[in-house]
């Protein structure tokens, strides 16, 4: 059994309650039909529910997977108000939330921060801005972490990994240019987070084009410091570099370039970027050279799990970030 069937199988175990606030996208209530109707999640649509109901029976949807919330229940948006602004350390107070929540995304992540939904799924229609700004909103930053960020899951065929076909990168879509906490921040998250949906030891490689001195300069000097930052905060992880590309995931690359013992060097798992000009560019080069399928982008930094997928996915990468989504969630959930 392959790694992203143990995700499934997971997810099976433990079914999240999953909130779709761009439910009327076709391809969105596909994705979320058929990880509801086969046991992966509960899919709660959310918007106006006459016309979801109206649109899941013209597309030839079972009603009974779905639970749907309609944003108009003024009684239902008065109790989540209610319940969500005696919470502790929470942003908004009663009449922002009502203007608010006539978005359905704003809505949906009200239900989540509320305890009715465990994740908030969209980027279909919504844009990465929107959905970050609403996740920093309503469902705020977890304490400890400097930067909202995001990892992904490259599934490369051919590729041979310390995990066979699987890669985890980050961050290729958030932060643009993180400085040394933030790239601190996001390689620990990173860690955190593929342990907590893979069961993976997490062995974390600061990307960079020089290998432990090999090159010299400002941009060198981030990932060392970022490196230094990270091994101080948590130095219970395996985090490691600099470390050019191949240093990190080739052992006989490793073997000649890092000349001192490591855990991480020729067999990382993970995979941290500079920036966001080098881990954007590496996954679209991941996914046209490679052929990879790529899961993700998988937010982190939030208190609780939001996905932001891309508007370009198929049916077959959302569901598989909606069925990692729910992992993750019954993870935290469960820690």
């Amino acid at each position: 059994m392959s790694v992203l069937d143990r995700i499934y199988e997971k997810a099976k175990l433990n079914p999240q309650k999953v909130a779709f606030p761009e439910a009327a996208n076709e391809k969105m209530m596909q994705a979320a039909y058929e990880t509801g109707k086969d046991g992966y999640i509960i899919p709660i649509l959310v918007g106006d529910a006459e016309e979801l109901k109206k649109l899941a029976v013209e597309r030839g949807y079972d009603l009974s997977v779905f639970q749907f919330v309609d944003i108009n229940d003024e009684a239902y948006r008065d109790k989540l108000i209610d319940i969500y602004v005696n919470l502790p350390g929470t942003m908004l107070k009663q009449k922002p939330l009502i203007r608010r929540m006539k978005d359905p995304l704003y809505y949906a992540m009200v239900m989540q921060r509320a305890g009715d939904a465990d994740v908030t799924f969209a980027g279909i229609d919504n844009t990465t801005g929107d959905v970050l700004l609403a996740g920093q909103t309503v469902i705020g930053m977890k304490e400890g972490l400097a930067t909202i960020s995001s990892i992904g899951l490259a599934d490369i065929p051919g590729y041979a990994g310390s995990e066979g076909t699987l890669l985890a990168i980050g961050d290729s879509a958030v932060c643009t240019n993180p400085d040394p906490e933030q790239l601190a921040s996001i390689a620990i998250a990173a860690c955190d987070t593929v342990r907590n949906l893979l069961d993976w030891e997490p062995r974390c490689a600061m990307i960079s084009y020089s290998t432990l001195g090999s090159g010299e300069g400002e941009l060198i000097d981030k990932v060392k410091e970022a490196l230094r930052i990270a091994n101080e905060q948590r130095p219970d992880l395996a985090i490691d570099g600099e470390f050019q590309l191949d240093a990190a995931i080739v052992p006989e690359v490793a073997a000649k370039k890092v000349k001192r013992e490591s855990k991480v060097a020729g067999k990382a798992n993970v995979l941290i970027w500079p920036d966001l000009n080098v881990g954007n560019t590496a996954v679209k080069l991941i996914q046209q050279f490679g052929h990879a399928d790529a899961y993700g982008p998988m937010l982190q930094g939030f208190n609780s799990i939001i996905c932001d997928c891309s508007r370009g996915a198929p049916v077959s990468e959302i569901k598989g970030n909606i069925v990692i989504s729910a992992v993750r969630a019954a993870a935290e959930n469960k820690a």
